[in-house]
């Protein structure tokens, strides 16, 4: 077992891990405890968490919790490049909340859960998981994504436990719409099997969009079935490194409503450029999650 420790004092702004994984950016980190998004304390807890990461083609468990002023992580490989990437660890926060604007609720949000960071998740899980997102409150899109490990991801050895990785798009492909159903997604089943199988197949990929102007790249995720211009976002924001993308669902469209309404145009393209200019433009989807996490932790439906 490789194991390792990163000084959260070394990191400009330190870092909330708890807030991190369970502020519905990612839906591909779960805890070893079984209460991964529970309401309760959803900032500044000591649990282990755990992902597998893909090296050489197989995968391999990572595991980390934060406590004493350290991130503390255990790996089948040495994995703190991976855990650096995955959970943005070489993030500026000061500096990116310095882009914010100076707004009570923008403000709020980031003292109460400061140290919050984006995650960088795979494309293709980040690609499945927000597909099953639409309707959806964050522990039942969690829910889909283990369940989708445990019917179809490669079982992997690690400590004495057996966990599964997330599937691949091979595997995924060659499963039926009826299979997937019964594992409770519902009508997004066939958006995810035919994702699969164009991603399988070699028809389109989420990284072809890497590289591209935000709003070209946006609109290159639109090809995958199921894929709006809000699940493009999320992709963008919470994998491929897009940090000005700000997804436009139910939480930031009550924000606009109520703290930006010069920012509503009426579609989707236009409001998107008003809110991304008014939170800060290059860094607006980092305040854009904090505002998503501290609106919907104080709501009851979350």
């Amino acid at each position: 077992m490789d194991q390792g420790v990163i000084d959260v004092g070394s990191l400009a702004g330190g870092i909330d891990l708890q807030a991190t994984v369970e502020s519905g950016q990612s839906y591909l980190w779960d805890r070893e405890d079984g209460a991964m998004y529970q309401r309760d304390g959803a900032t500044g807890g000591d649990a282990w968490y755990w992902t597998t990461v893909r090296r050489n083609g197989s995968p391999e468990v990572l595991r980390v919790r934060q406590r004493d002023g350290v991130l503390e992580w255990e790996s089948s490989i040495d994995a703190e490049a991976d855990l650096r990437r995955l959970l943005r660890l070489d993030d500026d926060l000061p500096l990116i909340r310095e882009t914010a604007p100076d707004d009570d609720v923008v403000q709020s949000a980031y003292d109460t859960f400061w140290g919050m960071r984006l995650v960088q998740d795979p494309p293709f899980g980040s690609l499945i998981s927000f597909i099953c997102s639409a309707q959806m409150r964050v522990a039942r899109i969690h829910s889909m994504q283990q369940a989708l490990r445990d019917a179809f991801g490669e079982e992997i050895e690690f400590d004495g436990r057996t966990y599964s990785a997330f599937p691949t798009p091979g595997v995924l492909a060659e499963t039926t719409e009826e299979r997937l159903r019964d594992l409770g997604l519902g009508y997004r089943a066939p958006y995810v099997q035919r994702t699969a199988e164009m991603v399988a197949n070699g028809e389109a990929d989420p990284e072809e969009a890497v590289g591209l102007d935000y709003e070209d790249a946006r609109e290159s995720l639109t090809r995958f079935v199921g894929v709006g211009d809000k699940v493009a976002d999320c992709v963008l924001l919470f994998s491929l490194g897009y940090l000005e993308a700000v997804p436009l669902d139910t939480w930031i469209r009550s924000t606009i409503e109520e703290y930006y309404p010069e920012c509503e145009r009426g579609n989707y393209t236009d409001t998107s450029r008003a809110i991304r200019a008014a939170l800060g433009g290059e860094y607006a989807g980092y305040t854009q999650t904090y505002l998503f996490h501290y609106l919907r932790t104080g709501s009851d439906e979350n």
